[in-house]
């Protein structure tokens, strides 16, 4: 009941009597005209119905009236002016079910080349009865990995070798080439450290697939937390295949005039923050180009040179970040500031330093309870529930109950292995003060301390196991 009870409390979560808002544009367009006379569950993209699980008992009893897909992920809009062309833009993400979970609980990709934090994102531009689309993708690195939380800050990344890694990235590849057209898949993370090791793995296995485009482009090294516009050397590499896949583009007649041939894959680590800057700008570039062949703009404009406009459109791709985030890490996204004022300001620097500290405390004690008004409930929960009400996992009624207790259950020790690390560096701090005085306090304040650092050296060495953890289903 405590998971179900969580579950209504799920961010992001969309729904349309009349439209199917789980297809894109271009694919809306592409239907024959009897299917989009089907219920509107029956056109739905099921990657993107979130509820598909809890709808089956009454898709198998045929009560059509009653069947109302939900799409979770964002949806902003806003309205722009350009040069007295009115207009409305906006943005819609859809995230991908068949990989659903939280920030270090889901990550990497499965056996079949599903991805963790796969989400496709749509921009509508709508004006003078011009209507065009651009889609970006981004998903976690399709190699099979963990990142297990262990009470340390950047819990360490592991690739775990496995002999279908080869197919599961060329799977993973398959889908989108079918679905979108040619790929380039755009690498952010960083090329030292534990992320360095997982680039080059995922490098090692693109070399493997000559029909898609890899590109590695070191974003913290490059942009570091403040050059935003060093994107362009990214673009510049870039540009010419970007361009060639175009957009999506149809009169008031209802003509298409262009079509997008292809999709841009972007990811970093955890597929959020330096993501969400990367796609932004390059869903700005490509707006110049919908505006001008349109005839909004002339060859020499761009929508940057509009104060008013430009604000609204960062603010648009801002707020998508958070919304992604907080669905899957718990917190407003980082580096949010780059992409509302292309430069990071000393507020936005506080909030990332909060939000960070955020993530850290979900991630390892209630990853995935989502804000401060959702029920404060021990253990990974969210990340249960979100197993349970997908049908990941199957209640088995003669079963026994994974919540029951066997054996250590080592999160329900941590608030005592804490009062003793705290209370013995709190007395042997009062006890020292007046150790040179008295033996007796002297003693008190060794034994003190080294009961304070044998439960601390104990926390360290069992990080793993005092973070609590999903208990339904595995990582994979």
């Amino acid at each position: 009941m405590s998971l179900l009870k969580l579950v209504e409390s799920t961010p992001g979560l969309y729904y349309s009597y009349e439209t199917d808002i789980t297809l894109n544009l271009q694919r809306r367009f592409k239907l024959a005209d009897g299917w989009m006379k089907k219920p509107i569950w029956k056109q739905a993209d099921p990657r993107f119905v979130w509820n598909k699980n809890l709808l089956e008992e009454l898709i198998e009893h045929k009560l059509d009236r009653f069947i109302l897909p939900l799409l979770q992920g964002s949806f902003q809009v806003a309205q722009l002016t350009l040069k007295s062309s009115p207009a409305t833009i906006l943005l819609i993400s859809r995230r991908c079910t068949r990989r659903l979970g939280t920030r270090m609980w889901r990550r990497g990709a499965n056996l079949e080349g599903d991805v963790a934090n796969f989400i496709e994102t749509e921009q509508i531009l709508d004006v003078e009865g011009f209507r065009s689309s651009l889609l970006q993708v981004r998903g976690s690195i399709p190699l099979i990995w963990e990142q297990i939380v262990d009470l340390s800050y950047k819990p360490q990344l592991r690739l775990i070798d496995h002999e279908q890694t080869s197919k599961v990235v060329e799977r993973h590849f398959n889908d989108l080439l079918q679905r979108y057209g040619e790929t380039i898949a755009v690498d952010l993370t960083d090329k030292h450290g534990g992320e360095g090791q997982l680039s080059a793995a995922y490098a090692a296995e693109m070399q493997k697939l000559p029909n898609v485009r890899y590109v590695s482009f070191d974003f913290h090294h490059v942009c570091g937390n403040s050059n935003f516009e060093n994107l362009k050397l990214l673009y510049e590499s870039i540009s010419e295949d970007f361009e060639k896949q175009g957009y999506f583009l149809i009169d008031a007649e209802g003509n298409v005039l262009e079509e997008q041939k292809g999709i841009v894959r972007s990811n970093c680590i955890d597929c959020l923050d330096r993501t969400n800057v990367t796609q932004s700008f390059l869903a700005q570039k490509s707006l110049n180009y919908q505006l001008r062949q349109i005839g909004v703009l002339t060859s020499s404009e761009c929508i940057s040179m509009f104060d008013e406009d430009y604000r609204i459109f960062r603010t648009l791709w801002a707020e998508q970040g958070d919304d992604i985030s907080l669905e899957y890490a718990g917190t407003h996204a980082l580096k949010g500031d780059l992409v509302r004022y292309g430069r990071q300001t000393l507020a936005g620097t506080i909030r990332d330093g909060m939000s960070a500290l955020s993530r850290y405390y979900l991630n390892n004690f209630h990853d995935g309870i989502r804000q401060a008004r959702l029920l404060f409930l021990p253990s990974v929960l969210y990340m249960d529930a979100i197993d349970l009400v997908s049908g990941h996992y199957t209640v088995n009624r003669s079963g026994l109950s994974p919540f029951q207790l066997s054996g250590f259950d080592s999160l329900s020790y941590l608030p005592i292995a804490s009062a003793l690390l705290v209370g013995g560096l709190t007395v042997t701090t009062l006890t020292l003060n007046q150790a040179g005085r008295n033996t007796q306090r002297f003693v008190t304040s060794v034994l003190c301390a080294g009961v304070a650092a044998g439960v601390m050296a104990m926390i360290s060495a069992n990080g793993r196991q005092f973070c609590s953890r999903p208990r339904l289903c595995g990582l994979l």
